[in-house]
């Protein structure tokens, strides 16, 4: 925003955004910061502009703030060591993905990544789930999804199979029971059990 000489918008609108993409935040806080909406935003000459800059700052800053929930890695180790099959399905875009999973170490523990442009829809259209399912050879009742927010729970429920959610995860504000996940779990390592 700075760079655009742009009002600043606060980490918590941005914490609040988290879920939808990274090109979704970005044109959510532009709207704000113009004071204006989506649609103007979206229409915008100068959004191509703004959204290749935004995209050299944040290739250069993705993952360096980030934390691993508490127990992730050791459960994702755990929960190969018994055959179980492990994806992530986000709406962050695959560059993006690549760069958090790279400087977290986790990719070599994935045996599939279904980000928010390697499909034609995002969550929480089911379409990353269903790829998974189809792609392992797994039913919808052998397949459990664990998220932290209410798009990831929508998305499970449109996939037909069960959810788990963490919840200290951004979650556009609001508690994760809300969304009336399956169960509520304290951290990963609730999947060992």
């Amino acid at each position: 925003m700075r760079h655009f000489d742009l009002k600043a918008v606060t980490q918590q609108q941005v914490n609040d955004w988290i879920g939808h993409g990274t090109r979704a935040l970005l044109i959510q806080a532009l709207a704000v910061s113009r004071n204006t909406d989506v649609a103007s935003v979206r229409a915008s000459d100068s959004l191509g502009l703004i959204t290749a800059e935004f995209d050299q700052h944040y290739q250069r800053r993705c993952g360096t703030r980030s934390h691993l929930y508490p127990q992730v890695r050791e459960t994702l180790i755990a929960l190969r060591q018994r055959g179980v099959k492990l994806a992530v399905v986000t709406n962050k875009e695959g560059r993006y993905t690549a760069t958090v999973l790279g400087a977290h170490q986790l990719a070599p523990l994935l045996d599939s990544v279904v980000s928010g442009d390697t499909l034609a829809t995002k969550k929480p259209d089911p379409a990353g789930i269903q790829s998974c399912l189809s792609r392992f050879g797994v039913s919808r009742d052998r397949a459990l999804f664990v998220g932290d927010s209410s798009i990831d729970v929508a998305t499970a429920r449109n996939a037909g199979v069960a959810v788990w959610a963490l919840p200290y995860g951004y979650n556009m504000g609001q508690p994760i029971e809300a969304c009336a996940p399956d169960r509520v779990i304290a951290d990963c390592s609730a999947l060992l059990n």
